[in-house]
């Protein structure tokens, strides 16, 4: 772990990964994400970006707060500080090699190839600090005949079958609501810098007898983690459809593959979702919806037979729902031992008692915008809990501290800021 130009008060936390340092060349989505899931649990992250536009999540269409960056920029960024920096350039390049031997980890998301061009790709980085975890987050990761297609959330599922499976039978192909191979890149990549952390610890530990004699080194850890990768990976129950009865699955709408009623049922007022998954809970399904008459009928009376005649059973279902509201009937469900909830948009979510309780939604002081919204931390510790600190940070807020963290005088910052080599 590096141990020089750390800065002090407010950087990591007291989080799990406090005092991991974290570089990220990223944007938009997957590199991002990885990023604020460290910084959520006590990491330094350091967001690099170029000092004229940044992210070009700050600034690309969609929604706006006034005076503030870009939605899809807050979302994914909070908790970390950026630096803005030219790395096109010699002394920028320079004053980012200086950071990565204060570093633990580097997450690039940046185009394929674009680090390796300026020079700061992982075998130039690695060089410098052995100890370097790299993660690369990329649409199709740095190996293989698609390594340097640029890689976007839609092509991932499209390619990896996720666009197949979603939507209504015999409709066409329907994306995922929530980008599930950006974000699925992100997690696996962060699971990957955890499991290499692991690593070279261990291997630390076996070389510090040696540390006073030959220095002490570490295992490098290179980590490729890809939208294409992670979208396949998801798909890990249509793949085993796939092998078992050698045709692809296709689309099932809220349906499910192995057991019925699973699904989206229509009420009085709205829409809920019930699993009876087994006998026993389709029978008190039954009971609680009151259609006793359906528990023993030759069509429903098993799991099988629900399955073949699905389109019939969700008529008798959603007949008796539309008797009254969702409400009543998730309460009844409940009562009776069937999971069921209501269905609801994004407000309902987060309003919900369950969303407050946990803590999920939190606010926090953005310096343009006042007080704000923002998902809370979702993986909680016991011992040593994330937190929000702070929110995205504007566009190389924190270049001059971390450069003096690095040992710049306020003079050289000065100057690299008037040639536009820092922000």
């Amino acid at each position: 772990m590096g141990d020089s130009g750390r800065g002090g008060g407010d950087v990591g936390g007291e989080g799990a990964l406090a005092p991991l340092r974290v570089l990220e060349l990223g944007h938009v989505m997957g590199g991002p994400f990885c990023a604020m899931l460290l910084a959520d649990l006590g990491a330094d992250v350091i967001k690099v970006e170029p000092p004229r536009d940044g992210d070009p999540a700050r600034w690309a269409p969609g929604f706006h707060r006034t005076g503030a960056d870009g939605a899809a920029f807050l979302a994914v960024n909070r908790n970390k500080r950026s630096v803005a920096l030219d790395l096109t350039a010699t002394e920028g390049r320079e004053l980012f090699q200086r950071l990565v031997a204060t570093a633990d980890v580097v997450v690039d998301s940046a185009p394929p190839g674009a680090a390796d061009r300026l020079g700061i790709g992982y075998e130039a980085l690695a060089g410098r600090n052995p100890g370097l975890v790299y993660a690369s987050v990329t649409g199709f990761g740095r190996t293989g005949p698609y390594a340097g297609r640029p890689g976007a959330d839609l092509v991932a599922q499209g390619m990896a079958g996720i666009l197949t499976v979603t939507g209504e039978p015999g409709g066409g192909p329907v994306r995922a609501g929530v980008p599930v191979a950006d974000l699925g890149a992100g997690l696996l990549a962060a699971l990957g810098v955890l499991a290499a952390i692991v690593a070279r610890g261990r291997t630390g530990r076996g070389q510090l007898v040696d540390a006073a004699a030959v220095g002490l080194t570490f295992a490098a850890r290179v980590l490729d983690a890809a939208q294409f990768d992670a979208a396949v990976a998801l798909s890990l129950w249509d793949l085993a459809e796939l092998w078992t009865t050698g045709r692809a699955p296709g689309p099932r709408g809220t349906a499910n593959r192995l057991t019925a009623p699973y699904q989206a049922l229509r009420t009085a007022d709205g829409w809920l979702t019930a699993v009876a998954d087994d006998d026993w809970r389709w029978r008190r399904l039954c009971r609680a919806l009151g259609v006793d008459r359906l528990i023993d009928d030759p069509r429903f009376a098993q799991n099988r037979g629900r399955m073949a005649h699905r389109a019939e059973l969700v008529a008798e279902l959603e007949a008796a729902l539309s008797g009254g509201p969702t409400a009543l009937w998730v309460d009844l469900l409940l009562a009776a031992g069937v999971p069921a909830g209501p269905v609801q948009d994004h407000a309902g979510a987060v309003a919900d008692p369950q969303t407050v309780a946990r803590g999920l939604v939190t606010t926090v002081e953005h310096p343009k915008d006042g007080r704000v919204p923002v998902l809370g931390v979702p993986v909680r510790l016991a011992g040593t809990p994330g937190a929000v600190r702070r929110p995205a940070p504007l566009l190389g807020e924190h270049t001059g501290a971390v450069l003096r963290e690095l040992g710049l005088a306020e003079s050289q910052i000065d100057a690299l800021r008037t040639r536009g080599l820092a922000g």
